[in-house]
């Protein structure tokens, strides 16, 4: 996921002793007012604020300044708004309108002050850095009201590309802009709230996914995959408003349990098939039904999905006895990052804990989205060969530390190199 270019300003501790201040009026959200002001006018901006302020010469221009920070702030952060902004032009070139207005009534207020100088005890050149910090805070917020009022018409130029773009490999209803997609979009279990999607996708079924893939990439669009949204790792959160959630709740096929006979294996075992979208609780209630156990159980069960297993590699109590969810996969399909199908089977299965084996092999077969948007004929395959030691930790278990799992697709990288469909299970 790709953060903002401030990132790291963001981020930083605010200078000692310094006072997390709140004046940014309609600031319902956990940013401070220095954070809202890296945001919009840049960490420079905040530190002339800050030095004026220690000066006090920023009472009234300074609220203006706030209310105008507010204004775009309260906007941004409420895709509700957001919406009856681009519906309504009127009333947005109005708000426009009054910002410009209200920076304005600073720069009047400058050039006042500017015109009494020299008249107390103040230095000529403290004066003169005075004026040309405001002058530059003045600078920095027109930028920002003219990015804003850029943002509206950039907005709805690529919402109608992408509908165009996306609508060629699904139903334009399971393109969603509204704001109730996306406020639902923003955060997982964690409530951690950075950005709100640009868009969410729901597709309808498991041929959809590669072109939609393909179909964000062509857009410049980050892409997150997310299922229940029960992860408490932030992997499903939007770090930049570019950025397209494909939602694959829909993804709900469930077989039934069967006999079979994998590759190198010489018996046949209990396997599953489930689709991305199937709810955790429902393939284990399927295999008690058929006379076994599902060993996945992570405490989401009853509302986190099968493709957010296997990105997370989640396990559960019943893990201790049978493994987390790669102990127990036995192949799995997803679209890679250029919007090919990958497909990965596990090899001579050692049909318990993968550390138990001595080698690992997986069957790695890349295709091109064929009719429909199904694989066609792999056009590259390799076998990857790791020591089954190297998946765990020792005294650990679980390694969380190793997210690559020596370069083994999908598998505990919370969807960061690939979206995965269906899964075999055993």
């Amino acid at each position: 996921m790709n953060a903002p270019a401030q990132i790291q300003a963001l981020i930083s501790e605010a200078p000692a002793g310094a006072t997390r201040l709140r004046e940014i009026p309609y600031n319902y959200t956990s940013f401070s007012d220095r954070e809202i002001v890296i945001r919009l006018l840049g960490e420079d901006a905040w530190r002339l604020l800050d030095d004026l302020r220690s000066a006090r010469q920023t009472g009234r221009s300074a609220r203006m300044l706030y209310e105008v920070l507010g204004d775009i702030w309260v906007v941004r952060r409420n895709p509700y708004l957001q919406e009856d902004m681009l519906d309504n032009p009127k009333r947005r070139q109005d708000l426009i309108d009054a910002l410009h207005h209200r920076l304005q009534e600073v720069d009047k207020r400058r050039k006042i002050i500017e015109a009494a100088e020299g008249k107390d005890d103040e230095t000529v050149a403290q004066a003169k850095q005075r004026n040309a910090n405001v002058e530059a805070l003045l600078q920095a917020a027109t930028k920002a009201v003219e990015d804003f009022s850029a943002e509206f018409r950039a907005s709805w130029d690529l919402r109608k590309r992408a509908t165009k773009v996306l609508g060629r490999y699904t139903e334009k209803h399971n393109i969603k802009f509204d704001g109730m997609s996306r406020v639902t979009h923003v955060t997982d279990a964690t409530d951690w709230r950075v950005e709100y999607p640009f868009v969410v996708l729901t597709p309808d079924s498991e041929d959809e996914m590669a072109g939609l893939v393909k179909g964000c990439i062509e857009l410049g669009l980050t892409i997150i995959p997310r299922g229940g949204g029960t992860g408490y790792t932030g992997g499903a959160i939007p770090l930049t408003p570019m950025s397209a959630v494909i939602n694959t709740e829909k993804l709900n096929i469930l077989g039934a349990v069967e006999m079979t006979r994998l590759p190198g294996v010489e018996r046949d075992y209990a396997t599953i098939h489930s689709g991305a979208g199937v709810v955790t609780r429902r393939v284990a209630d399927a295999a008690e039904a058929a006379g076994f156990v599902f060993a996945v159980d992570p405490t989401s069960a009853d509302a986190s999905c099968v493709g957010g297993n296997v990105a997370m590699n989640a396990g559960g109590k019943k893990a201790v006895l049978w493994g987390t969810a790669l102990d127990n996969l036995a192949s799995w399909r997803m679209v890679d990052p250029n919007g090919d199908w990958l497909e990965v089977t596990r090899l001579e299965h050692n049909l318990g804990k993968i550390h138990d084996a001595p080698l690992a092999r997986f069957k790695l077969e890349w295709s091109h989205p064929g009719e429909r948007g199904k694989p066609a004929t792999p056009f590259k395959s390799e076998v990857l060969e790791i020591p089954g030691r190297q998946f765990r930790k020792e005294g650990l278990g679980k390694d969380v530390t190793d997210k690559f799992l020596a370069g083994l697709p999908g598998v505990q990288k919370e969807g960061c190199d690939g979206d995965c469909t269906p899964h075999q299970c055993v």
